[in-house]
Parts: C-alpha cells; structure tokens; sequence
C-alpha cells in the first residue's frame, strides 16, 4: 500500500512538473503580448556581415523590439527533409551566439533560432507560417559569395508578409559575424531549431 502510495505521489509530481513546463514553454506561433514587436534577420552561408548586425540592432532598439536571428540550413535533396545537419548546426550555434552576444551588449532581446528548409526560401517560408514578425531584415549577398542570392532576394521581397529591409553588406575590409565574442556578459541560451532535431 504504501508503495502503490509512493507512485501516485511520483506520478502527480511528474504531471506538475511537464504542466509548468508546457505552461512556460512559448511555442512558435504563440500571440506575444500587445506591443511587443519583433524583427527578423533570416542569413544562411556560415556569417553574417557586422554592419548588417549593427544595422539591426539600432532599428531593434529604435522599434523597442526583440532581434529574431535565424540561421537558415539548407538540407539537400538527397537526404530526407528532417535529417540532423550536425555539421551545419555546428556552423549556427557559434554565430547566432555572436550575434546573440551583440544584441545583448546593446540592450536588446533576442530570440535566435535554427530553420531548416530545402532552399534558404523555403526556410523562411516556413519560419513566416509559423511565427509573426513586423519587420524582416535581409542580408544582401556579399562581394564574395555565399548568403542569398540576387534571386533569393527578389523572392523574400516578392513574398514577405511585413515590411522588408535589403542591407547591402560592407565592402571588402569589414569583418562580418563569424564566431564567439567572447565578453563579460552572461551567455544566452542556446538558439532553438525549430523544425525536429537540427
């Protein structure tokens, strides 16, 4: 009897626990509360150049909004849509931790996340069907390749649902976003990938 007691007690905390953790979880798509403003900067290609970064934070903290950076990973074909890119994710957790680390710095919220999708368009389709923003902040391509493409861009600005900035990067010299800054402050929480185990 008192064993068959020690279970439901067992059981009944277990419950408390997932039911506060679902209750303080916020899930994607969740209304936020009235007036909090959030705004996207979708990048893919391992960086993301610092005068971009800078531009975002200003607008951020003009806006009183939070920063969503999100890292776009590309799965190919030949894998199922799904598959874990370790390597990839590998890539995105050091940068959105610099651009987390920056943001902060500048007193303003951050909300990184992981996308994955078969295309850097077909992420953040899928990141603007799930979640709402009043702002998206893109990334033009660099001089150097990678990021999107000019066809990319025209499809984000074609088919955002807000209002839609193109931020040509810096010219040559400028060193864009690449890893860990390290700094006094304390270190975020990791980015979420949003989409099964990135």
């Amino acid at each position: 009897m008192i064993e068959f007691a020690v279970i439901v007690s067992l059981i009944a905390a277990a419950i408390a626990v997932a039911a506060f953790v679902v209750a303080h979880r916020r899930s994607p798509g969740k209304p936020l509360p009235a007036g909090t403003r959030r705004i996207l900067v979708p990048f893919t290609g391992g960086e993301l150049d610092s005068r971009v970064l800078d531009a975002a934070i200003r607008v951020s903290r003009a806006e009183h909004a939070t920063l969503v950076p999100a890292y776009l990973v590309i799965v190919p074909l030949r894998l199922a849509e799904d598959a874990p890119m370790q390597s990839d994710v590998h890539v995105a957790l050091p940068l959105l931790e610099a651009v987390e680390h920056a943001a902060l710095r500048a007193g303003i919220p951050v909300d990184a996340r992981i996308e994955k999708g078969r295309t850097p368009t077909h992420a953040l389709q899928r990141i603007w069907e799930a979640e709402r923003f009043d702002r998206v902040i893109a990334p033009a391509p660099p001089a150097h390749g990678g990021g999107f493409t000019p066809k990319d861009l025209a499809w984000i600005l074609t088919n955002s649902p807000v209002e839609t900035l193109v931020l040509r990067p810096a010219p040559d010299g400028a060193e864009p976003v690449r890893q860990l800054d390290a700094g006094p402050e304390k270190a975020p929480g990791r980015p979420r990938a949003r989409t099964g185990s990135a």
